[in-house]
């Protein structure tokens, strides 16, 4: 399954995606922020791809212009009891040197409309840590409604943070968008 919006392609990832996918996963400012720790080599990247990103509607998201993966973003298949099922979130990361220009916003809302209208979701929910504001301002932009704060453990950046949560219910989302 391939998507595409003005700017990006969301595809699945490659065993060739390895070296982009490290350039950008070895800096701590994406990894840490989201519960997990920085790659260590092209090995690490491409076991990666393997294991977690080989998962259906997990998508590499690349750079039209250059044709270079800069990012991931997907459904990452944890659901909450407290919403109307089916459910899944959303997890994204993008290198630094892509962030300020509104692409990963325009990846999740592309996300959101192919959850909510081919995977038949019926909630779709995504978090970050308290102290992750580009996270948040994806999840503002993308109009997501907050729904609770909890703490958690990290256990792969062994922290306990403060995790504050936000969903879409699709009935929300269609009288919005439609």
């Amino acid at each position: 399954m391939t998507l595409e919006t003005e700017r990006l392609i969301l595809r699945p990832f490659q065993e060739a995606d390895a070296a982009d996918l490290y350039e950008y996963a070895k800096d701590p400012r994406v990894g840490l922020p989201a519960g997990w720790p920085p790659h260590q080599s092209v090995e690490e990247s491409r076991e990666i791809i393997a294991t977690v990103f080989s998962a259906p509607n997990t998508f590499a998201v690349v750079d039209k212009p250059s044709g270079k993966v800069i990012g991931s973003a997907g459904f990452v298949g944890r659901h909450q009891t407290l919403l109307p099922g089916p459910d899944d979130e959303i997890g994204y990361a993008l290198s630094p040197e892509y962030w300020g220009r509104g692409l990963m916003p325009e990846a999740v809302e592309e996300l959101l409309r192919y959850g909510f209208e081919e995977l038949g979701l019926c909630s779709i929910w995504c978090n970050h840590w308290d102290q992750n504001q580009k996270s948040r301002r994806v999840i503002e932009k993308c109009g997501f409604r907050y729904r609770f704060t909890r703490e958690e453990d990290e256990p792969l950046v062994g922290e306990r943070r403060q995790i504050c949560f936000y969903a879409w219910e699709e009935e929300e989302w269609k009288a919005i968008k439609y």
